[in-house]
């Protein structure tokens, strides 16, 4: 018999989080939400004003600042209540009331950047003079100002903003529908016995040493999305049209340019990231091989990516020992920060097990002035030990960020987002590897790690590669359909990972389950994260003290500077395909090695 997922009600609350920290009850969120839809006012009161003088300016700056902080509280405690369980219809609404709030808000300061823009750059000059506190400003205020020719008039800014919601409907239907309405058949092993198929139970089935369950949850799952996939195309096509549109209307050439212009990254390393990875592509083609000749079949199939190739290595990791674990891996960053880890663990920031209608997957979201929140959905494994210390990279990250800098410079950019994580997995890795002297454990270890490597650079700048397409498709007015996106997607499966695996048509719809591709161009930043990290964690690890200072700077800098300057600040140059090609190298030794010991 299938084992049954627990109700929310059924979890020990230490393994919860603990959203009392946010407000003590729904009731008192109520009352905030009300509060704040007059702070709404009060911001729009400002409209036609900003001229008026340096302390009128400086005013409407900080209770921006001030606006921001209390919405973001408003907002997690909606979005985290909705997400441990997203049946709950007094959440959705919740939900719904926070993301309108989005909206409203946007609405309330669509008057905000024309009127910065019609400063006169004498005048503000003199006005920083007028009031010293204005200066903390100066660089919000450049920044806004650099963005001339992609700002509207007023009116213009007003009816995008009031678009907003239209352009938030793609990813909230998928969400739903993802998360709330999709259920998969029972996968069945070898014995006849049957397996609950979830979001949160996918991969664990995928890494059975039973073929036969292997292929039944593959196969179960993708027939779940098959079903719904003109629903999924349609909704797809949606997400990009309307990020094509918001683009066409700020004038950028493309949906690209303009995301990656609100998180200062130059276009280039986009593309430089997926020729680095096409240039290295032997190496994912040779990953294959091997795996097919260690795993003895005549045929790979992608249900056998996940399974382990040293079946007899395998590692069972309870929560408490993955804690343990990642105190252990994470020591060379000093006890400060072991600290602030510890805080988490011990202060329920934590969500960890999986129950029925929790959201899937895995995150970690800051609140400014209370602390980050990270769900899991736990299963005691190494992978999960490996995502605690990856969302707990990015938890330290939002804690040190919002604990060193004001609300206005806080929030770290996208581009930056995956750096702290990947890093922690990285030191984990290494902390395995380096107290692993058994062969058969060792090599088990590096395939784990070269899967993290599959799944966050070669994977992930596949994915990349697909979503521009998809944009591209749709910035040339050409249609999204189910069976287009099945073929491209088909197509560059063949491309990463070579001619030595079969090509199974159900892989042909792994575009309908990802969440990311709603993030607008979030994908690629797992990859240069991770080559990011790869080159952090080997300076930590041979420099000590001086390394450590220099990457803990980064992680409390927030948006003090733009990312690809803070990064290098901490030792990492991502103007160049220098990083991604080095921890591509990185890849082929470790896979030189897994070789050598598996080679008797």
């Amino acid at each position: 018999m299938a084992q049954t997922l627990p109700l929310r009600s059924e979890l020990a609350p230490e393994y919860t989080w603990n959203l009392t920290d946010l407000y003590p009850t729904d009731e008192a969120w109520q009352a905030d939400f009300a509060r704040l839809q007059e702070s709404l006012k009060e911001l729009a009161s400002y409209a036609g004003r900003l001229n008026e003088s340096a302390h009128t300016l400086l005013t409407f700056l900080q209770l921006q600042d001030q606006v921001e902080v209390d919405a973001d509280r408003m907002i997690s405690y909606a979005m985290r209540k909705t997400d441990q369980d997203t049946r709950e219809a007094v959440y959705q609404e919740m939900s719904a009331q926070a993301r309108n709030f989005i909206v409203a808000w946007e609405q309330a300061l669509a008057f905000q950047t024309p009127e910065l823009l019609a400063i006169e750059e004498a005048q503000l000059e003199d006005w920083y003079r007028q009031e010293p506190a204005l200066e903390h400003y100066r660089l919000l205020l450049t920044r806004i100002r650099r963005k001339k020719d992609h700002t509207l008039s007023a009116e213009g800014e007003s009816l995008l903003a009031a678009a907003g919601s239209m352009g938030q409907a793609p990813g909230n239907i998928f969400a739903l529908m993802n998360n709330a309405d999709l259920t998969f058949d029972d996968a069945v092993d070898s014995q006849g016995n049957r397996h609950s198929v979830s979001h949160g139970s996918y991969i664990p089935l995928m890494e059975s040493s039973d073929r036969a369950l292997r292929e039944s949850a593959f196969r179960s799952l993708y027939a779940g999305y098959g079903k719904l996939k003109n629903t999924c195309s349609a909704v797809l096509s949606a997400q990009m049209k309307q990020l094509q549109f918001f683009a066409d209307a700020r004038r950028y050439p493309s949906a690209l340019h303009a995301a990656l212009a609100e998180t200062e990254v130059p276009v280039e390393i986009y593309h430089n990231l997926i020729q680095t990875v096409h240039e290295h592509l032997p190496t994912m083609h040779r990953y294959v091989r091997l795996r097919k000749k260690l795993l003895g079949l005549d045929e790979l199939h992608y249900y056998d990516l996940y399974a382990p190739m040293v079946a007899d290595a395998e590692m069972n990791v309870p929560f408490e020992a993955g804690k343990d674990m990642a105190r252990e891996a994470l020591a060379p960053l000093g006890e400060d920060y072991l600290k602030m880890l510890d805080e988490g663990f011990e202060n329920r920031w934590l969500d960890v097990y999986e129950n029925q209608g929790k959201r899937s997957g895995a995150y970690s979201a800051g609140v400014y002035g209370v602390h980050p929140y990270v769900l899991l959905n736990y299963t005691d494994t190494l992978s999960d030990a490996f995502t605690l210390v990856h969302e707990m990279g990015h938890a330290l990250h939002s804690y040190l960020s919002d604990s060193h800098q004001s609300p206005t410079y806080a929030g770290y950019k996208i581009f930056v987002a995956e750096v702290a994580s990947t890093c922690n997995e990285a030191l984990l890795i290494h902390h395995l590897l380096d107290n692993t002297q058994d062969p058969k454990r060792r090599a088990y270890l590096i395939n784990h790690f070269l899967e993290q490597f599959r799944a966050t650079v070669y994977r992930q700048t596949m994915f990349a590669e697909f979503e521009l397409w998809c944009s591209e498709q749709t910035r040339q007015g050409k249609a999204l359909t189910a069976d287009g996106l099945c073929a491209k997607y088909a197509e560059l499966n063949r491309l990463y990972y070579g001619e030595d695996i079969v090509a199974d048509p159900e892989i042909a719809l792994e575009w309908a389950r990802i969440p990311h591709f709603f993030y607008n161009f979030y994908v690629y930043q797992y990859a240069t994260g991770f080559a990011s990290a790869v080159a952090l964690s080997q300076r930590i690890l041979k420099e000590g003290q001086p390394a450590v200072d220099d990457y803990l700077n980064f992680l409390c800098g927030g948006c003090s500077a733009d990312p690809v300057t803070l990064l290098k600040g901490a030792g990492v140059d991502l103007s160049t395909p220098a990083p991604v090609a080095d921890a591509l190298r990185y890849f082929d030794s470790l896979l030189s090695e897994m070789e050598e010991l598996l080679s008797a």
